[in-house]
């Protein structure tokens, strides 16, 4: 039995450790707690299938006394355990029973009741914003909740212990005051409640210096205020305090001392007496102005340093130097001061007020000075004829005189000291000039202002030569000039001007106008003064235009005449017919000349120019010349039959094809081609022919020749027919064409040939002995004057057949086709 009571405490101690803890079978059905109080203690549960009824019972943990016993319907589901016992530990058990009064499911739990309620003590505020509260200590409460409730507000503070304060309170308002217990099990109902009011909130100042012996304290009106009372002592602890109470809500404390630092507090009080929240604030006077304020002006730097003495309190300090409109400020911690950025020509006026927390002083008397005179502005510099420099400028304030530097840029220099606003100075071509303008006072000189770069007109070029190298072409060369960056050649024409930039000392002026007369000139130019137009101009004439060729005529097959258009009086025109045959000239100081002896079938390219004393022109445009071709020197012509003639020539130089004409009375005959050859049909025989031919270059000119005529042949005879003569003899027999004709007989046989030559006039020819049994060829043929036999008369073929021993008969057999001449 000791055993299980030790267990049990065991068991008990861990249940403090964990102060809700389920036991369940595994059935489903279970038991918790969503509420407790000292006494009570709320549960819930779910249904339970098959339940008409639940049970809970409630024993005291490690307590002596019955357990408490509750049912509940199956419809209830929440149940209250009450009259338990505060700060006590029960063992909690729920049974699920059905209608026959069997348990179907239980389940147990562990929770303590929370502590017993509290009593307060008393209740009271000392600040505005808390409340404090004393109460007797609850036993196994292990912390305490304060509440105070104003209406339906309330602020909630947890605390260990008494006593305890609820903050974040609102002033001069009462509220409702009460403490639970709280331990593990949960919290106790609340305990009676007290009141209790909040006491009144304290003044918020609002403080300042308006003077260096006074301090001035205002606040707005605090909540269920009666009064209030402010006091203001030196923060040091020097001196005595002063204290004064108002229903007012400013008051302003006088007589103190400059620059020093002050403590004042405030209170307001009710209607009771009772003093609320107090408010502190430290509060410094304004300091007084510094003395014996001394300005020293820096006029290399435009600054001016300005020192005092100091003032009792003053933190910082700012001096302000004024000058009409515009002020410069400068501020420092220290006893003197640099103002900055001062204008020259004017007069500054200073001031100094001192500063600290709670204000300013007074500006001191104000000190004067004046700066050093501004550069001098407006600088104007003119050049003259003479080689002079004016150079001018406007006044300036507080300028008692000038001085101007004039320097040049070989290290050169001048300077002029007048009070007036202007200086001469000598100048020469060339030169940069570098002037400067100061202005002076008692204070110093003025700042450099801006340094003048006068540039005056470069010098004119020298040695200067003009010459023309071409046509339309002039070579122009010169030395140096003296400040010259670049060089302008100009030429200048009756209709034209020509020009040429270079840094250079020689210029080719090209694409110049023919036959003109230019002036020219060179002018120097620099880039900050411009040209010096000034110098000296040369007269160069150039060459004639180039001839403009307008015709060129034939004159005869051999000479032709060029025109074109003169445009030089003092010109002399040469024409040149240049090609393959070689060269040939004219000259004219007119408009045209004449080309003679030119050869035939050739091609020229002509072209003229003009020359005068200033030159040469280019060459005109070439104008294309093709003389006609040459007539062939050698013309034959051969009769190749009866009714055509071959003729060939020699090569015309320049001739592409020919056209040949044989002609008489009795009709004519032409022959084109591009040979040198060429075949005539339809030719007449027995007639005489003239011979003409036409030589055409490719261009279609065209050279006519003459030849010595030409007689077409003897016309074959006709009606050529073979007799038998006699017993071995053959006649001949034709009908001559002319009787003047002579002719010849041949015949071809396999047994032999056979010729016969008839006497003149005669028409017929006579073979004596010829063999029979043969074919024969028969051709009768007219001969030339100089003995030639025609070979183209046409053969006729006959049989000479055989009779014994003697000629048969003679058989016509037809033409010959063999091309077989004799």
């Amino acid at each position: 039995m000791c055993g299980a009571k030790g267990k049990s405490l065991v068991f008990i101690g861990l249940l403090f450790n964990c102060l809700e803890m389920i036991f369940s079978a595994n059935t489903g059905f279970s038991l918790s707690v969503y509420d407790v109080r000292s006494r009570n203690i709320y549960l819930r549960w779910p249904k339970f299938s098959g339940a008409s009824s639940y049970r809970v019972t409630a024993t005291a943990v490690n307590t002596v006394g019955h357990p408490l016993l509750a049912h509940f319907s199956d419809v209830t589901l929440k149940g209250t355990l009450t009259s338990l016992s505060p700060n006590t530990v029960y063992a909690i058990q729920a049974e699920a029973i059905d209608k026959n009064g069997i348990t179907l499911a239980e389940t147990q739990i562990m929770q303590s009741t929370a502590p017993d309620i509290p009593v307060i003590d008393q209740a009271y505020s000392k600040l505005s914003n808390s409340i404090t509260v004393e109460w007797r200590a609850v036993p196994g409460a292990t912390s305490y909740l304060l509440t105070a409730q104003d209406g339906d507000s309330f602020i909630e503070t947890i605390v260990a212990n008494s006593p305890g304060t609820v903050t974040g309170l609102k002033p001069a308002t009462l509220y409702r005051i009460t403490i639970r217990s709280v331990n593990s099990g949960g919290k106790s109902q609340p305990s009676p409640f007290r009141k209790a009011k909040t006491v009144l909130a304290a003044p918020i100042l609002s403080v300042s210096s308006p003077s260096c012996d006074s301090i001035a304290v205002s606040w707005k009106a605090v909540y269920m205020a009666a009064g209030f009372s402010v006091s203001l002592m030196r923060s040091d602890g020097l001196g005595r305090m002063v204290k004064e109470n108002t229903t007012d809500m400013a008051l302003i404390f006088t007589n103190l001392d400059p620059g020093t630092l002050y403590t004042i507090k405030a209170y307001a009080w009710n209607v009771n007496g009772i003093p609320g929240d107090d408010f502190t604030y430290n509060q410094r006077t304004s300091p007084n102005a510094p003395a014996d304020v001394q300005v020293t002006f820096n006029s290399g730097a435009l600054r001016a340093i300005v020192s005092w003495m100091p003032a009792e309190g003053a933190l910082t300090y700012s001096v302000t130097a004024s000058s009409g409109l515009l002020k410069l400020k400068c501020n420092t911690s220290s006893a003197s001061c640099t103002v900055p950025s001062l204008q020259c020509g004017s007069e500054y006026y200073v001031s100094v007020t001192a500063y600290n927390d709670a204000g300013s002083s007074k500006p001191t008397d104000a000190v004067s000075f004046k700066t050093i005179p501004c550069a001098p502005v407006n600088i104007s510099i003119e050049e003259d004829d003479s080689g002079h420099l004016l150079v001018s400028w406007s006044s300036v304030n507080f300028g008692h005189y000038y001085v101007v530097f004039v320097k040049s840029d070989d290290g050169f220099e001048v300077h002029c000291n007048t009070s007036h606003t202007q200086c001469h100075f000598q100048s020469d071509c060339g030169f940069t000039y570098f002037i400067s303008v100061f202005a002076y006072n008692k204070a110093g000189q003025s700042p450099l202002g801006d340094v003048f770069n006068y540039t005056t007109a470069p010098c004119c070029p020298g040695d200067f030569q003009a010459a023309l190298v071409s046509s339309d072409t002039v070579q122009v060369s010169w030395a140096p000039a003296r400040g010259a960056e670049v060089y302008e050649t100009r030429a200048v024409g009756w209709r034209s001007t020509v020009l040429c930039n270079d840094s250079a000392t020689a210029c080719t002026l090209s694409a110049l106008q023919c036959s003109t007369r230019y002036s020219i000139a060179v002018y120097s130019f620099s880039e900050a003064r411009g040209s010096n137009m000034s110098c000296a101009s040369k007269y160069v004439a150039t060459a004639p235009c180039s001839p403009e060729i307008k015709n060129i005529s034939k004159e005869a097959p051999s000479v032709i005449s060029v025109h074109w258009q003169s445009n030089n009086e003092e010109a002399t025109y040469i024409v040149t017919a240049r090609g393959e045959a070689g060269f040939w000239h004219c000259t004219s100081s007119g408009n045209s000349c004449t080309l003679i002896s030119l050869p035939c079938g050739s091609a020229f390219s002509v072209s003229a120019i003009a020359r005068s004393p200033a030159g040469q022109s280019l060459p005109s445009y070439s104008v294309p010349l093709e003389t006609a071709p040459c007539c062939p020197n050698d013309l034959i012509l051969t009769q190749v039959t009866q009714s055509v003639t071959n003729i060939s020539w020699s090569v015309g130089m320049g001739a592409q094809t020919y056209l040949t004409t044989l002609e008489s009375p009795k009709g004519q005959a032409k022959c084109h081609t591009l040979q040198n050859y060429c075949l005539l049909g339809c030719i007449t025989c027995s007639t005489n022919y003239t011979v003409s031919l036409k030589a055409i270059s490719e261009t279609g000119l065209t050279s006519s020749c003459t030849y010595q005529g030409y007689s077409s042949s003897a016309c074959c005879p006709s009606g050529v027919k073979l007799y038998r003569l006699g017993s071995n003899g053959i006649r001949v027999y034709w009908r001559a064409s002319d009787g003047m004709i002579n002719y010849n007989t041949d015949l071809h046989g396999s047994k032999g040939n056979f010729t016969c030559t008839p006497s003149s006039g005669l028409s017929h020819c006579d073979i004596i002995e010829i063999p029979c049994g043969d074919v024969y060829t028969v051709v009768v043929s007219p001969v030339t004057d100089k003995g030639l036999k025609l070979t183209f008369c046409p053969r006729k073929i006959y049989s000479v057949t055989c009779s014994g021993s003697s000629v048969g008969m003679v058989i016509y057999r037809g033409k010959s086709n063999a091309d077989q001449h004799i």
